[in-house]
């Protein structure tokens, strides 16, 4: 594995001396991030917002391309919210375009990297140009077989809940089925993330302490990483550290004197 980023670290980095740290037999399946910082990190060098947003794609790119060396079974990415369409106009239409300008200049790099890309949320609401771009997208990944790159689009933990909720009861109505048959696994089927493992671990950027409407089904046992590092400065170490500090962890999943730990960080 450590050969896999031989090409992109250099000998006596600090990449290296965390990567050596990392143990492969127990990396997580699955990492979901919330990006959160590009306003700050802009506004830090008096810059506009959108210009965070710029910055923070190329954090984008480092995060999928040491996920997919290292092996991960899947990155979730939340990209947009559906409280983000609170903010003005032209800061909305900026992140659009930095997501459409992102997938046509990576696709042809995610393909080759056997990356399948796929989407949450109701993206159907998006414009009609995103929508072009994230279709091509996932048709040409398709059958790609290493990690799944999701991207939460439109995205809200309750609105997904709310989905799925419709879908199992309309289920319901056809099958003749009364409530009380439901469990907890069919539920987890309607969801959007269905054909997905759930996260073993949730990092936050910028050092907020909250799940921000994120996966609040899929989060109920993933290990929670909160860096102060802003989105647009976060890099491949950052990401090594994070999931040292996971590995470092004893999950229990609520069992005997188990809990949950929620780790701080300061940022690099």
């Amino acid at each position: 594995m450590l050969e896999d980023f031989s090409e992109v670290i250099e000998p006596g980095s600090r990449d290296e001396t965390l990567l050596k740290q990392v143990d492969f037999t127990r990396l997580p399946r699955h990492i979901a991030v919330i990006m959160d910082g590009n306003g700050r990190w802009a506004n830090r060098r008096f810059l506009p917002r959108v210009a965070g947003h710029r910055a923070g794609v190329e954090a984008v790119r480092s995060a999928v391309d040491t996920g997919a060396r290292l092996g991960l079974e899947a990155l979730t990415l939340y990209a947009f919210s559906v409280e983000n369409w609170k903010r003005p106009p032209f800061e909305i239409e900026a992140l659009m375009t930095f997501l459409k300008e992102y997938l046509r200049k990576e696709l042809e790099n995610i393909h080759r990297n056997n990356i399948r890309f796929q989407t949450i949320g109701r993206t159907n609401e998006l414009d009609e140009s995103v929508q072009f771009e994230l279709r091509s997208a996932i048709r040409k990944t398709a059958g790609n077989t290493g990690m799944v790159l999701n991207v939460a689009l439109n995205y809200g933990g309750r609105v997904e809940m709310v989905d799925a909720f419709r879908k199992l009861a309309e289920k319901l109505q056809r099958e003749g089925r009364s409530p009380e048959s439901i469990t907890e696994n069919e539920i987890a089927r309607q969801l959007y993330t269905a054909d997905l493992p759930d996260p073993d671990l949730l990092i936050r950027t910028s050092g907020e302490m909250r799940v921000s409407n994120f996966l609040l089904w899929q989060i109920a046992y993933s290990e929670i990483y909160v860096t102060e590092t802003l989105w647009p400065d976060f890099r491949r170490p950052d990401l090594f550290a994070a999931i040292i500090d996971y590995q470092k962890r004893e999950r229990r999943f609520g069992g005997l004197n188990g809990s949950a730990r929620l780790a701080v960080v300061n940022g690099s």
